[in-house]
């Protein structure tokens, strides 16, 4: 299994726009700080040799994404949740792939696909801690806390010897069951807004909340997503934080 971070930023990116910060003048200059909407490829090798490819969120620079890494097909897309930063590249298949396979919770294809539905996707909708599977691997949505929504998930990606988890966008008021079903997991990929500071975040962790969550999983690996620019520039952040970047390639 091959994970490949293709976007760790939040809603507005790093550098976010007109901004003059430290984080966003090292992302302007080409630093490790330039942070692209979220996205993770998740990539495994097939029994015939070849390599299928499953999308977790497609964010709105999914276009610049794939072309750098040379990405050109997958064989699925997994939403997380509805909002905009998570699902709105997906319109860059568009005359590239027809009929994507697309997964996700009722409530999240729904209001997705309000929007996406005239690219005709193959929908296929599926029940928290209900296990499906994808090129060799198997998946599974769990609940998180990511208010104002009804309905969020983070995933699960086993090939039945390593465990992945994708938290999604979530605060630390994870429910039990998906608490248990996220503990001693190989690579924990965790929302970490910022770093701590004055603000209150109501629907995602900061850094240090995201920090404890790890511990008390008993995570191997984790790596935090879902950056804004209130990191110091990533060179820095990174001696504190354990902060990924675009482009950063994981093998289990």
């Amino acid at each position: 299994m091959k994970i490949t971070l293709l976007g760790t930023g939040d809603a507005a990116g790093t550098p976010q726009i007109g901004c003059k910060c430290a984080a966003c003048m090292d992302a302007l200059s080409g630093g490790l700080s330039k942070r692209t909407r979220f996205s993770v490829m998740v990539e495994n090798e097939l029994e015939d040799g070849s390599i299928g490819r499953v999308l977790v969120d497609t964010g709105p620079d999914l276009r610049q994404q794939m072309i750098e890494h040379g990405f050109s097909h997958v064989d699925g897309v997994i939403w997380t949740h509805g909002h905009y930063d998570h699902y709105a590249g997906f319109g860059e298949f568009h005359r590239v792939q027809s009929h994507v396979h697309v997964h996700g919770l009722t409530d999240t294809m729904d209001y997705i696909l309000n929007y996406l539905g005239f690219m005709r996707p193959v929908r296929h909708d599926h029940k928290e801690f209900e296990t499906f599977s994808l090129i060799g691997l198997d998946f599974t949505l769990f609940p998180v806390h990511h208010p104002p929504l009804a309905q969020s998930s983070g995933v699960m990606i086993s090939d039945g010897e390593h465990k992945t988890i994708i938290t999604g966008d979530t605060s630390n008021k994870i429910p039990a069951a998906s608490y248990e079903l996220m503990k001693d997991t190989d690579l924990l990929i965790i929302d970490a807004l910022a770093p701590p500071n004055k603000y209150n975040f109501v629907k995602h962790m900061n850094a240090t909340e995201a920090e404890e969550l790890a511990k008390k999983l008993n995570a191997k690996h984790v790596v935090m997503v879902h950056l804004s620019h209130m990191f110091k520039p990533h060179d820095e952040a990174i001696n504190r934080w354990p902060l990924g970047h675009d482009g950063m390639v994981i093998e289990l």
